[in-house]
């Protein structure tokens, strides 16, 4: 592996990108990944997680391929990266281009012209793709926004859940992982899920202090929406507002231009050319306030966002965030308000979805068998040669694959298989799915109606976490940074509950005893634990009175250390 050290890394950021210094972590991270390592960089949304893999692939032989989930984001990126070395650096191959500009950018790739190439998942998918990878001997595997590979992130997607087999494809090249979004329980399946090999974990930049922290409580609907057409009214701008549905994104903007600001609809059902249009304007300031479901803002780059409202809650502390983190990026002050009202919670737990329909498990169960019965038939064909029927690694197939047979959107086909897997009954690799035992209808169903109400005990708990944060009287910045697993030593100053005072009354330091109880607890972020009912998990938190755990088979749960103490139902793992 070539020698590197962090004086190194910043000589190339300097020479290449022009950069003067860089922030605590990323020429630690790069160091690592240019020395042999796999690594998982978790950084708040505009920390310059992007900076990592731009220096490491300057550092390291062979192309880097940059998996990016979005194409304007990878439109971006290219952009960004030939503005700052002034050359032809980064080409991008996606549907959104002709023939001939993505055989141009494998021809960039090849000839050495470019350093890096940014793909979609889907494109991963696609053996020619992996054949021309193959042969360009890549050093570098890039997964950004790598929360979309995890069942518990906040943005699961089913096409992140083929690069492990995918990377393993190209002969297991170093990885990095890139997310904003990095509780302990998604980390963990980040790893899992890519292969990655006792990784190096970052995790760095989640305390943003000139974000002003705030959730405004409300009864009725109407009285809510008035209050946040008055607060981005009177707001400094530009700024995002975020709100649950396609239909409010209209509703509310239209009723912003009707008071005279310069507003714009964003969802995920404009074609992808107004979505362009919506974009570029707010890059460019002609917008002083995009109303948009989360579909808006991955991978936005904008330092002078001075407000991020919520008109609805969103579905976890991840994506929640994520969102804030778009606001104040330049260090100027930025306002972050969530306007709450409780029975929003249900209008969530009704997105969360349910179980996956048996007619779909069957489809999807028919289709890998078919594979056996080609698999078996090839067999008897071929003779001896060939691969055993018993051998299940011959009867693998592709998501796409099985998406066509059963009859079944690629959604809904990945969504079932990474059931059959949680359950045990089907695996992945670089080949493809298959079965790993013979299944009846009956038992595929009732494994992926276990894993689904699993799943939507996960999401309930990270709803309910949402919660927490909403009604807490404590700092709302130490809540949100120590479900990151950071920490705060006292009361912020700049959120409402430090304003109120309730912060520092709810602080332990204001309390010995209750300093004295958290500490005798025996409990610390990080630790693996056990619980009689709920099993393995995870330490998110200690408080003063409480411990917050995530159980992967119930997700988080918050228990009084009192009745922790008196009952002995949670204990360190062995």
């Amino acid at each position: 592996m070539p020698e590197v050290h962090v004086d190194d890394v910043a000589a190339v950021a300097r020479r290449v990108f022009g950069w003067a210094e860089l922030r605590p972590g990323q020429a630690e991270a790069v160091e690592a990944v240019v020395t042999g390592s796999d690594v998982l960089a978790v950084m708040s949304t505009g920390y310059g997680k992007s900076a990592i893999y731009q220096l490491a692939g300057h550092l390291l032989d062979g192309p880097t391929v940059v998996v990016s989930p979005l194409i304007s984001l990878q439109i971006d990126q290219v952009r960004h990266i030939g503005e700052a070395t002034g050359r032809t650096d980064a080409v991008a191959v996606n549907s959104s281009q002709s023939r001939r500009l993505n055989a141009a950018a494998w021809s960039a790739v090849a000839s050495g012209e470019a350093e890096f190439i940014f793909l979609a998942p889907e494109q991963l998918a696609r053996d020619e793709v992996i054949d021309e990878l193959g042969a360009l001997a890549v050093g570098l595997v890039v997964v950004d926004e790598a929360h979309c590979v995890s069942a518990w992130g906040h943005d699961f997607r089913p096409d992140y859940l083929r690069l492990g087999g995918m990377i393993e494809r190209l002969g297991s090249p170093r990885i990095l992982a890139l997310t904003a979004t990095g509780s302990a329980p998604v980390r963990e399946e980040i790893v899992r899920r890519l292969g990655m090999r006792e990784p190096h974990i970052f995790v760095r930049g989640f305390d943003r202090p000139n974000v002003h922290l705030s959730v405004v409580r409300h009864e009725d609907k109407r009285e809510k929406d008035r209050a946040v057409l008055a607060q981005v009214a009177a707001a400094a701008k530009p700024g995002l507002v975020y709100v649950a549905t396609r239909g409010e994104t209209e509703r509310m903007a239209e009723a912003l231009q009707t008071g005279g600001l310069r507003a714009a609809a964003y969802h995920g059902g404009l074609s992808s050319s107004e979505r362009r249009e919506v974009h570029e304007r707010f890059q460019g300031d002609e917008v002083d306030a995009v109303v948009a479901t989360s579909a808006f803002g991955m991978g936005i780059d904008k330092p002078n966002v001075r407000f991020v409202v919520h008109a609805d809650i969103t579905d976890s502390i991840d994506s929640y965030y994520q969102e804030v983190g778009r606001g104040g990026r330049d260090g100027a002050p930025a306002a972050a308000t969530l306007h709450y009202r409780q029975e929003d919670l249900g209008l969530r737990r009704f997105f969360a979805g349910g179980r996956p329909d048996g007619a779909h498990v069957d489809a999807v169960i028919r289709s890998l068998d078919r594979a056996d019965a080609d698999a078996d038939a090839e067999a008897d064909d071929a003779g001896a040669d060939a691969a055993r029927p018993g051998d299940r690694a011959s009867r693998r197939r592709e998501l796409r694959a099985i998406a066509e047979t059963s009859g079944l959107s690629e959604a809904t086909t990945g969504t079932i298989v990474n059931l059959l897997i949680d359950a045990g009954l089907a695996d992945e690799r670089a080949a493809g799915v298959a079965l790993t035992r013979e299944v009846t209808a009956e038992q595929a169903r009732a494994a992926v109606d276990e894993m689904a109400e699993q799943r939507l005990q996960i999401e309930e708990s990270r709803l309910a976490m949402v919660r927490a944060y909403a009604e807490t009287l404590g700092c709302r910045r130490q809540f949100l940074l120590a479900y990151f697993g950071d920490e705060l030593a006292e009361p912020c100053g700049n959120c409402d509950t430090c304003e109120s005072g309730t912060a520092y009354r709810q602080h332990p330091g204001a309390d010995s005893a209750a300093t004295a109880s958290s500490a005798a607890s025996g409990f610390h972020e990080g630790q693996r634990v056990h619980h009689v009912t709920w099993g393995e998990g995870e330490v998110v938190s200690v408080g003063a009175d409480r411990v917050t755990v995530f159980f992967e088979s119930a997700g988080y749960r918050v228990l009084s250390l009192e009745a922790v103490a008196r009952d002995g139902l949670l204990r360190p793992s062995a």
